[in-house]
């Protein structure tokens, strides 16, 4: 029994990153209409910069993780700003411009720190034992610092007159544009402020697993099957998914096994599609 409530606990954990990474995907999708391939890019630059903060300025690490966070929100502000501005409304061009982004940042880390990983340790070790249950503290502070993270966005989206905007422009941008909403400003701080959650997953996540200039490739499939699987463009639906997809990756784990964990989880994923084409929360796409 407690194995099978240790599972869970890691699930939720798992979960919680997911549902980081997705919110990013899903903001960008929702509000811009463009799907981000360089987010798993950003989830590894944040690794690597909180890796550099703390090994070369010697930064504490929650202060390593906070830079993390700006650097991989203004350079993803910057990069919407100057690049995908210009062809926002054309998806072909911004997805080739989202992955030439993510080809650059991978092999640009590659090229700096080298193909081995980096000794990059999270802070805390140790286990916290409750009952017979064993529980990681490593995941457990994770968890803690990733439902803060989702709990501020949501309250950021549907609190406050910036979120508004974010959900006008969402919803129909000429409209939106013609009650004084600016894209031109809007768009880069929603581009920047979901490539933050992307660095901030990176900077807590990769001390625990691993750092390389490929960690993103894994990142980058979790996400997008989480957001389809809960819907293109629905939050709700990303955080929903993205406990499913952790319990389902956590439990399959332990009692299957790695490979057969994985299989586990498209097939969920796939049933889930085949009952609800558009997702879990989804809508019908619309025009960007």
């Amino acid at each position: 029994m407690h194995e099978f409530l240790t599972a869970g606990i890691i699930g939720i954990s798992l979960g919680a990153q997911y549902a980081l990474l997705a919110l990013g995907f899903t903001l960008i999708f929702g509000i811009l209409g463009v799907i981000n391939f360089a987010h798993g890019g950003f989830y590894a630059l944040g690794g690597y910069v909180a890796y550099a903060a703390v090994s070369q300025a010697g930064l504490p690490f929650p202060l390593a993780v906070l830079v993390a966070v700006v650097a991989t929100a203004a350079l993803g502000a910057l990069y919407e700003r100057f690049l995908i501005e210009r062809l926002v409304d054309d998806h072909l061009a911004t997805m080739m411009l989202t992955l030439g982004l993510y080809l650059v940042i991978s092999t640009s880390l590659l090229a700096v720190f080298g193909p081995q990983s980096p000794e990059f340790s999270f802070p805390v070790k140790g286990t916290l034992r409750a009952g017979t249950l064993y529980l990681p503290l490593e995941n457990l502070v994770v968890l803690a610092v990733c439902a803060a993270a989702i709990g501020g966005l949501w309250l950021l989206i549907y609190r406050t007159d910036f979120g508004r905007a974010l959900r006008a422009l969402a919803d129909d941008r000429r409209v939106a544009m013609t009650q004084g909403m600016r894209p031109g400003l809007l768009f880069p701080l929603a581009f920047g402020l979901a490539t933050g959650l992307a660095g901030l997953t990176g900077a807590l996540v990769t001390p625990i697993l691993a750092l390389s200039p490929s960690a993103g490739d894994p990142v980058l499939v979790t996400s997008f099957l989480t957001v389809i699987l809960g819907g293109l463009g629905s939050i709700a639906g990303a955080v929903v998914a993205a406990l499913i997809v952790g319990f389902v990756e956590a439990y399959a784990s332990v009692y299957l096994g790695g490979s057969t964990g994985a299989l586990i989880l498209f097939v969920t994923v796939l049933v889930i599609l085949l009952a609800r084409p558009t997702g879990l929360f989804g809508r019908e796409i619309r025009g960007a």
